[in-house]
């Protein structure tokens, strides 16, 4: 947060000019001399938390404090940024129309006012929050591990599991980064497509499956199988490229990670379907067996993603840097990386 009341000398006329043909929050009757920068932090938190309550909750004040914001904030723009819509709270097109410029304008000054500096990694000491999908911890996990500390050694991460339900911790500053199949819908979190890994159907030594050649996507259909879902759903996109064949499967039980699932399969004639890569480390550990799938499915893609407000953040950066390698690293196929 800013200080209270921030103005520029007198004869700063044209940081002022400046200023003032870029914000839109400068009216006739707020000039850059009176200004309060706290409004432009407070409207970007509104417009990107969509409700009073979690504006306040990310810039660590109370619900009357962020409540007194927007009423100033109207009375600035003669606007009211935020409409009540039912239960919710809706953005004005004016709001929808600054959003962007405004959390620019704030990026820009925070910039100037807190300048980056050089990045040392050797004295580096940080706690970065990473939510991934527990099967890409456990394959790329140990080695960004071993990169960050080998770089920067008073760096310390923090692995959260995923949870049943979306939830805003990217938005509200509570995760540095989070990696999974899906890329983000809201405007303000940034995402790389970083690996992709093709599916394989994991079974046990001996199955039904690995005898007689090749399973065909009818002899798969026929198989028990058990999915994976964090949320326990019982269909995903398979049923929908089996019912294109104009086949079904039975799905007896729903697992929520894969390692879980490889328990079942284990001793079982159940079958699940997964990433190759991630299926990888359990095959020789368990003694599990990978069979082709017989459907034309897309690969598995890996979305690393994290809020814009870390742009610009050089520790955040080279962070992001490891991530990918580890990802990209632990999501090739089998061979790759001697070929390349």
């Amino acid at each position: 947060m800013f200080g209270a009341e921030t103005s520029l000398p007198n004869d700063s006329t044209v940081g002022a000019r400046w200023i003032n043909s870029k914000c839109m929050l400068c009216t006739p009757k707020m000039t850059l001399m009176h200004l309060d920068l706290n409004l432009l932090a407070a409207l970007d938190a509104l417009l990107e938390e969509g409700s009073v309550a979690g504006a306040a909750e990310r810039l660590h004040v109370t619900a009357p404090a962020m409540s007194r914001s927007l009423g100033r904030l109207r009375r600035t723009t003669g606007d009211q940024i935020l409409v009540r819509t039912g239960r919710t709270m809706t953005p004005t097109p004016y709001a929808l129309a600054v959003r962007g410029q405004v959390h620019d304008l704030l990026g820009q000054v925070q910039g100037v006012l807190a300048p980056n500096r050089a990045l040392d990694l050797a004295t580096l000491d940080r706690t970065f929050t990473l939510c991934w999908h527990d099967a890409l911890v456990a394959v790329a996990g140990p080695a960004l591990l071993a990169a960050v500390r080998a770089q920067a050694p008073k760096v310390r991460l923090r692995f959260l599991a995923e949870s049943s339900v979306d939830t805003p911790e990217l938005r509200r500053g509570e995760v540095d980064l989070a990696a999974d199949a899906n890329p983000p819908s809201a405007p303000e979190i940034r995402a790389d497509r970083v690996a992709e890994s093709g599916h394989v159907v994991v079974v046990r030594r001996g199955h039904p499956l690995t005898r007689g050649g090749t399973p065909t996507a009818a002899r798969y259909a026929e198989a028990d199988h058990i999915t994976v879902s964090r949320r326990g759903r019982l269909t995903n996109i398979l049923d929908d490229e089996l019912a294109r064949l104009d086949l079904t499967r039975r799905v007896v039980a729903t697992a929520p990670t894969e390692r879980a699932a490889f328990e079942f399969v284990r001793d079982t004639d159940l079958v699940v379907t997964t990433p190759e890569s991630t299926a990888r480390p359990a095959l020789a550990e368990l003694g599990l067996v990978a069979l082709p799938l017989p459907l034309d499915l897309p690969p598995a893609a890996v979305h690393l993603s994290w809020h814009q407000r870390y742009d610009t953040d050089p520790a955040h950066s080279w962070l992001r840097d490891l991530a990918r390698t580890a990802l990209s690293a632990a999501m090739a196929p089998p061979g790759a990386a001697a070929r390349s």
